[in-house]
């Protein structure tokens, strides 16, 4: 079988698309080393080429959407038709509208179409419009989770026997083994305390850290200053419906000396982020996956997470869920893994029995299980 991968997003780590289409063609080539795999993209948007992959490079028509347009709509499946594939696969929420051969994508989750902060203006409420009609017409859809598969059945009225939902995975190189060099240098790199909780993410309105750092105005009664709470993740430039601004909420609730903001965080320094912290809190109200959460939970640290959308699939009694509403029971959850060492150590070694349940080997064999579908299907 002869796969053609969207690689659009193959040197962007740093983003959701962009990790999942480099450990999942890694895992592929592992469970089937005799599955062709070509990844299709424009020039210089693949650095590195891994071994046994080919790369087919096809040059842009205009700039800025346009063309990211004309490539995911017309570029990339005639390359995938040119280079003999039997079926082309988009890892995000961008297949074309029509195509010489099967496409399969993955839809993440459908955050343009049911959150109205996100919809953009006319021509962002287009290009949702667009992709919707275009994912009916595939031949099989992947997403993350139950959740998202029940929202995308619904949504998209698709059929619920073409909708797969394949659970992710974290990196192998989050785990719990410190690396007492490493983490010191990241520690002082960042400036971090010696405990503290954490939250990585982003800071738009789904993510939900206002209720967090209203949360920390009753744990600080419990704790003092002994856990400040470190916010990492770039902070958005300016105020909008869609984005919050973090240093003036911290202000307004009188938390500068408890609420620490380090910004961006490079990929290799995420492990260590998470092993020195104490708990990782996560009350997002809308994932298709969270990524972030899992990530923690492989490193051995306990959770508190929202019980919205998808997480609860993540989590399961690993860690509190919690009512991504109520700050006081997200303090009190919080709290409970700061001030109590036995529960503290529980809630790590549950952590990292239910993250060694997802794997990129699991889902890369159900992947190929449905393009193996596709393609049966097809040749018949």
């Amino acid at each position: 079988m002869h796969i053609a991968l969207n690689a659009w997003f193959w040197d962007r780590p740093d983003t959701g698309s962009g990790q999942y289409v480099r450990e999942l063609t890694a895992a592929l080539h592992r469970v089937d080393p005799t599955l062709r795999i070509t990844l299709i993209a424009p020039p210089g948007r693949v650095s590195s080429l891994p071994d046994g992959i080919t790369l087919v490079e096809i040059p842009l028509r205009g700039r800025g959407q346009l063309a990211k347009l004309r490539f995911e709509q017309s570029g990339f499946p005639g390359a995938a038709y040119q280079a003999g594939a039997d079926l082309a696969h988009v890892p995000y929420w961008a297949p074309p509208l029509s195509s010489p051969l099967p496409i399969a994508v993955t839809i993440h989750d459908l955050i343009p179409l049911l959150l109205p902060q996100y919809r953009g203006g006319f021509r962002g409420r287009a290009y949702t419009s667009l992709v919707a009609a275009s994912a009916r017409g595939t031949a099989v859809v992947l997403t993350d989770s139950e959740a998202s598969r029940t929202d995308i059945i619904r949504h998209l009225t698709l059929p619920a026997e073409r909708v797969h939902a394949i659970p992710l995975a974290a990196g192998s190189q989050y785990h719990p083994r410190p690396g007492s060099l490493v983490d010191m240098g990241i520690q002082q790199k960042y400036s971090l305390p010696r405990e503290y909780v954490l939250y990585l993410g982003g800071y738009d309105v789904r993510k939900n850290v206002q209720t967090l750092i209203k949360a920390f105005t009753y744990i600080q009664d419990g704790t003092g200053v002994q856990f400040p709470l470190v916010l990492a993740g770039r902070l958005p430039e300016k105020q909008s419906p869609r984005f919050i601004d973090v240093k003036h909420y911290v202000q307004s609730m009188g938390l500068d000396h408890l609420v620490r903001l380090i910004g961006w965080v490079d990929e290799e320094d995420k492990p260590a982020l998470y092993r020195m912290a104490r708990a990782f809190v996560f009350p997002s109200r809308y994932e298709g996956f969270g990524l972030p959460v899992l990530e923690a939970m492989a490193c051995g640290t306990p959770i508190v997470a929202a019980n919205s959308s998808s997480l609860p699939e993540i989590v399961g009694d690993a860690g509190f869920l919690v009512d991504p509403d109520d700050a006081r029971h997200l303090a009190g959850a919080t709290l409970a893994l700061l001030v109590q060492d036995d529960l503290h150590a529980e809630m790590s070694q549950k952590a990292l029995a239910r993250a060694a349940q997802f794997n990129w080997t699991r889902t890369a064999q159900a992947t190929l299980a449905a393009f193996q579908q596709v393609v049966g299907t097809s040749a018949a």
